[in-house]
């Protein structure tokens, strides 16, 4: 499920001997960060020299050969010399015509690099057509303005900022009109790049009124998108059961009132409508809606439910009846629900009172496929944890620790030679007169409290304090609104 995708992005706004551009770096930047949070391996380069474009795309001509998926993305100044597209690169020798062709990234040849790879789906994308300081040194008239067409060849789509002869604008905010679009619908879930292209468009026409058209050359022979929902990597279950805040209940179906008595928060209900669930029943159910009663069976739990909780502690027992399908169906469920909202929507925290309970059971090889599963899932709405959850690997974490008086404060949690532990962001409870506050926990507590926070269970992480501290020590001094939590692009 996991989509192998390369990007190179370049802004450039600080050329010789003119004024510099306002938006092509923050367009870069703004653009790359985009694109990792979307699993891109990204090569960014700001305000390049012609040497230093023409290395990175050499470099990007070998990431390609290990993708599927190949961006090239320019902003800052591109012309057109005698129907040909060149990339203005910092020092180009902008003397003649000739001297800048002959120091600045052809166009043609970034095509033949991405056409000549093995990537199927290839995407360039230019934000480079603002107006040529160069153009009275040029002697050249206004038909010369903008970028010539081009040909794309067979699996590639190429974007432009604006149609033939016309000249983009530099944008009044951190980001040129063209790239600021393209970041307001990239984020568009399960929108193909046509589309979106489209709405970009609208947009553009509407911030510039009419004086500025973005348009595309395209051949691409299938569909890309770049938020691309779970229902189109996940085939396993349907959409209603992945985003289960969809699913219709009919309550002449035992597996909807088992869900529907799940769903309730009550108790009394709860209890007896788990009930429901045994051998017999689930024989007659499909595994989309084992799937759903799954997630449902851990919310309950965390909601203190005991049919829920004896369920999850008893797990095997509890499903050996079951055939081998529809108990992956049922675990699939409980791990997803610990990781993905009901609009299948990565949580920003993890839903962890049994994370530990649920993550025991990959002790079990007949149940090794879920947490393949929630692997696969996880890599495939490129989550980002220390180590992915499912695969069983082990974490080593160094806690740096301080005694003060009888207390054990941690200084730092280190992680491949890097203190993760940080303040949490936005929060304004912090007084700097009076520094760290810390809060006693119980080592036991803490330890739980790492495992959630870095997202694996307790016997995964290999705990490690320094200094030494004694076997028996059981308190912990953890400094308020700070976490290990890893931070989001």
């Amino acid at each position: 499920m996991k989509r192998r995708l390369a990007a190179l992005v370049y802004g450039n706004a600080k050329y010789s001997g003119i004024t510099p551009l306002k938006n092509p770096v923050n367009d870069a930047n703004d653009l790359a960060a985009k694109l990792k949070s979307y699993g891109f391996d990204v090569i960014l380069s700001s305000d390049a020299t012609a040497l230093q474009m023409d290395k990175k795309l050499r470099e990007f001509n070998v990431l390609l050969q290990k993708n599927d998926v190949g961006l090239f993305f320019f902003a800052g100044h591109g012309v057109q010399i005698e129907g040909v597209n060149y990339l203005i690169a910092t020092d180009t020798d902008t003397t003649s015509e000739v001297d800048a062709k002959h120091s600045s990234l052809s166009l043609d040849k970034v095509i033949d690099t991405m056409s000549k790879s093995d990537v199927s789906t290839k995407i360039i994308v230019l934000d480079a057509c603002r107006n040529n300081p160069w153009e009275r040194a040029w002697h050249r008239g206004t038909e010369m303005r903008g970028l010539a067409s081009v040909y794309a060849p067979k699996g590639t789509i190429i974007g432009f900022a604006t149609s033939p002869g016309e000249l983009a604008g530099d944008g009044t905010g951190r980001n040129g009109t063209y790239t600021a679009a393209l970041l307001q619908h990239i984020d568009t879930v399960d929108c193909s790049i046509e589309t979106m292209f489209k709405r970009v468009r609208n947009t553009v026409a509407a911030v510039t009124n009419g004086k500025q058209t973005s348009w595309e050359h395209t051949s691409l022979s299938g569909e890309f998108y770049f938020n691309l929902g779970l229902g189109k990597l996940i085939s396993t279950y349907k959409d209603t059961s992945l985003a289960d805040s969809l699913l219709v209940l009919d309550e002449g179906r035992t597996s909807h009132q088992i869900i529907a008595a799940l769903k309730t928060h009550n108790w009394y209900l709860q209890n007896p409508g788990l009930a429901l669930l045994n051998d017999a029943s689930v024989d007659k159910m499909s595994i989309h809606n084992l799937f759903v009663i799954g997630r449902n069976i851990y919310q309950a739990a965390c909601g203190s439910a005991n049919a829920a909780q004896n369920f999850i502690a008893n797990f095997i027992s509890a499903t050996s009846g079951f055939e081998e399908d529809k108990r992956k169906a049922v675990l699939d469920g409980m791990l997803f629900e610990i990781f993905f909202d009901s609009k299948a929507e990565l949580r920003s925290k993890i839903k962890g009172r049994y994370f530990d309970e649920v993550f025991a059971l990959q002790r079990h090889t007949s149940l090794k496929k879920s947490f393949a599963f929630i692997a696969e899932a996880l890599s495939a709405a490129n989550a980002d944890f220390y180590s992915l959850p499912g695969k069983g690997h082990e974490l080593a974490v160094t806690i740096a620790t301080k005694k003060v008086d009888d207390e054990y404060r941690v200084e730092g949690v280190f992680i491949d030679g890097k203190n993760v532990l940080r303040r949490i962001d936005g929060d304004d409870d912090w007084d700097i007169d009076t520094g760290i506050k810390y809060r006693r926990l119980m080592r036991g507590h803490f330890e739980q409290l790492l495992s959630e926070q870095l997202v694996l269970p307790a016997r995964q992480l290999k705990l490690t304090y320094t200094p030494t501290t004694p076997d028996d020590f059981d308190e912990v001094g953890f400094p308020f609104n700070w976490t290990v939590q890893k931070q989001k692009p």
